[in-house]
């Protein structure tokens, strides 16, 4: 993908591969805001960005253009990915719908509790608790940093509820505690089987959640979250139904190396089209 890196911008002109709605509304991620006529404010750990089409061209303006840039994922080919996943027509047309979306590099820690509260949630509620977790981090000037795991330790089972977070405040309660002592970073490191045997060991996470963090917070394309729409999309890829644990092993061989990318394609594509 082509850009340009200024002092506070980056500006893509090379939309093909780069739409901010697809990423931003694809079930990924939790903390930003469409703005009526300033497109989309994002943030992410204590960074911003603002990003906005303006005469067939992003404008993202931000005060950290090189974390936006990896965090965009914008050095990534996915036209090569687009080309591997190509495995039928559904999925060809899910790309098409889908085309500008890409899987940001986020950070792990918002990525963990982000995808705790999503459990059985609604988009609109998980944003709004997440909003309200800021709150708790550093005030930036125009708005607060997530909180570090020191800073959510100050966070009680019932303030997590005031924020809406409902029964699973116990759960992030319990899990922040439990990341006291795990180095996120050497998480990094382990293969994909202990990373996900790790992340279920932690408290409101299951096997769908645990795939989420895999693929948002790790980048692990070896996985495939499924949830009500891919389900619907394994029954119209494969016309059967199996447990869930099984659909996403399968979808995962059927894909291949790439296949979280696919994950995103799909969901998006089945979620617009049955909700319409």
């Amino acid at each position: 993908m082509k850009y340009e890196v200024q002092k506070d911008k980056i500006i893509i002109e090379d939309i093909k591969d780069f739409d901010i709605s697809h990423i931003l509304e694809c079930g990924q991620v939790f903390t930003y805001k469409k703005n009526k006529d300033m497109g989309y404010d994002v943030y992410s750990l204590d960074k911003f960005a603002n990003v906005k089409f303006d005469k067939n061209k992003y404008i993202i303006t931000t005060n950290d253009p090189k974390y936006f840039v990896n965090y965009f994922d914008l050095d990534t080919d996915y036209a090569t990915i687009k080309a591997d996943i190509a495995r039928n027509e559904y999925i060809t047309q899910a790309v098409k719908y889908g085309y500008g979306i890409r899987i940001l590099k986020q950070s792990l820690l918002e990525v963990i509790i982000g995808f705790i509260i999503s459990a059985n949630n609604n988009i609109k509620r998980i944003m709004k608790t997440m909003q309200s977790l800021r709150e708790y981090g550093d005030n930036m000037g125009n708005y607060y940093s997530f909180p570090t795991l020191k800073k959510l330790h100050e966070i009680s089972v019932d303030d997590f509820k005031k924020m809406g977070a409902g029964y699973r405040a116990e759960y992030l309660y319990k899990t922040i505690r439990m990341l006291d002592n795990v180095n996120l970073e050497e998480t990094k490191n382990y293969d994909t089987p202990k990373l996900k045997k790790w992340l279920l060991s932690l408290c409101g996470v299951g096997p769908k959640v645990a795939d989420c963090i895999l693929l948002f917070g790790y980048g692990r394309c070896d996985c495939f979250p499924v949830d009500t729409w891919i389900e619907k999309v394994y029954i119209d890829i494969f016309k059967k139904k199996e447990n869930r644990i099984k659909m996403s092993d399968d979808l995962v061989k059927y894909f291949g190396k790439n296949a979280g990318y696919a994950q995103q394609y799909l969901f998006f594509y089945k979620r617009s089209f049955d909700n319409k």
